[in-house]
């Protein structure tokens, strides 16, 4: 066993000889003594922001045990859910006892989804992470089940385990079997800055250390930017896609990342720009500015309620939000009808000609576009080679109603292409597909 662990063997032990690890207090004013005294419950639990009445709120006890904080959160008025790995006997036990309508639950950790089990105002993650094989993912989990706070107290290394220079970084210790205080079922000990950035990384808006004791630290793990106080400038908002493929069109099944562009004078750090998506914020993971006044930044695409059209905005410092520009999760392409239109030089414009030496793109236009056609779902060839799309105009505001009027009255949108190797002078057919329907064909002539 590794060296400063014993008192885990000490509270096992204790545990055996009472049975429960929570105390509690019964309706008839008697206690049960468990392992933790009802004042190291409570102070762990007023360690977050919790309101005292949370009436009205749903609230997830993830790794539960005997149920102290489950029944708590139901004492303030909350619907709770209660998850726990196995049928524990004593929280059936005080369940009864106190005539609880606590929702428990056996399931494992990586079960929790939101089609499973919904989402929470309130997630409760207290002595858990260091029991998971896969603390990233399962932190990940939490923030999609979160859709405000979500408490998470964890088992830190401290200096009985490292120097203080390396508790200073962000570093995790892995345990292969028992060396975790001869318990098998511990597999990761984090340094406070590892907890910190694991949950910056799962998803989360704002990160906030509550409390570091010789056990563990709360983290205070929220999924909006907190309002601001000033009214600074709104930045105005200029493109955003994703981070890889360049599209519109994101899967709530990866790890996706967005990518947005605007203009600002600012000094900006990952420390004051705030994106968000449908009002849930995500730290940033990269904010370059590409040439004066001009950025890029990039961040994870937080877990959001659900499929559909989904408004991405960004604040600087605090500052008031820009524009909306909209993003698709979930969303499958269905084409009921598209053609393809005009093709012309992208640079004199010249009908069904490109002139490489003049620009380096081809443009065309397709009528009855999906809403959610992007750079990633058209596709286009020339000469049997495949194009790389620039440019894809965004859909009208507003679209006419039936099918007829769209082909009738919605305008063609323009898409801007380019060839990534030299292509042969004369005429040949440039097709054009979106998704797996085809477009059309036309044929250009090439000029070298």
């Amino acid at each position: 066993m590794r060296e400063g662990f014993e008192y885990i063997q000490d509270w096992d032990a204790e545990r055996s000889r009472k049975g429960f690890w929570h105390s509690f207090e019964l309706p008839d004013g008697s206690l049960i003594e468990g392992v933790t005294s009802l004042e190291a419950l409570k102070q762990r639990l007023a360690q977050f922001p919790i309101p005292a009445d949370l009436t009205g709120k749903r609230a997830l006890d993830i790794g539960c045990w005997d149920g102290w904080y489950s029944f708590e959160l139901e004492r303030r008025g909350a619907q709770v859910v209660a998850i726990d790995n196995w049928d524990n006997p004593r929280f059936r036990q005080m369940h009864a006892a106190y005539g609880s309508r606590v929702d428990y639950r056996q399931l494992d950790m990586y079960e929790l989804t939101p089609a499973r089990i919904g989402r929470f105002d309130l997630v409760l993650f207290m002595g858990v992470l260091y029991h998971l094989k896969h603390p990233l993912l399962a932190l990940e989990r939490v923030c999609a089940l979160a859709t405000d706070l979500a408490a998470v107290d964890s088992f830190v290394l401290g200096e009985k385990h490292f120097a203080a220079d390396i508790l200073a970084r962000p570093i995790l210790e892995f345990y292969e079997t028992d060396e975790m205080g001869g318990q098998t079922d511990n597999w990761f000990g984090p340094s406070v800055p590892a907890l910190l950035a694991m949950c910056r990384v799962a998803g989360f808006a704002r990160v906030e250390l509550r409390t570091v004791s010789d056990y563990g630290a709360g983290v205070a793990c929220y999924r909006k930017w907190a309002e601001p106080e000033g009214a600074g400038e709104a930045p105005v908002l200029q493109s955003v896609m994703h981070a890889e493929d360049f599209g519109i069109n994101f899967r709530s099944d990866l790890d996706s990342y967005v990518s947005i562009w605007f203009d600002s004078p600012l000094a900006l750090t990952r420390d004051n720009v705030q994106p968000e998506v449908s009002g849930f914020g995500s730290r940033p993971m990269a904010v370059t500015e590409l040439r004066p006044h001009f950025w890029q930044v990039n961040f994870k695409l937080p877990p959001l309620p659900g499929p559909g059209w989904h408004e991405v905005r960004v604040r600087l410092e605090g500052g008031r939000r820009s524009n909306a520009l909209r993003i698709a999760l979930d969303m499958p392409l269905k084409v009921k009808w598209v053609r393809l239109g005009n093709v012309c030089d992208g640079a004199t414009w010249k009908p069904a000609e490109w002139d490489t030496s003049k620009g380096s793109a081809i443009s065309f236009w397709l009528h009855g576009l999906p809403e959610n056609a992007d750079l990633k779902n058209v596709k286009a060839t020339l000469a049997g080679r495949p194009l790389r799309l620039l440019y894809l105009e965004p859909p009208p505001k507003s679209v006419p109603a039936g099918f007829l009027a769209r082909m009738r009255r919605v305008p063609a949108r323009q898409a801007n292409a380019t060839s990534t190797e030299p292509l042969p002078a004369g005429q040949w057919p440039l097709e054009v597909r979106v998704g797996d329907r085809l477009a059309g064909r036309h044929m250009v002539t090439i000029k070298p």
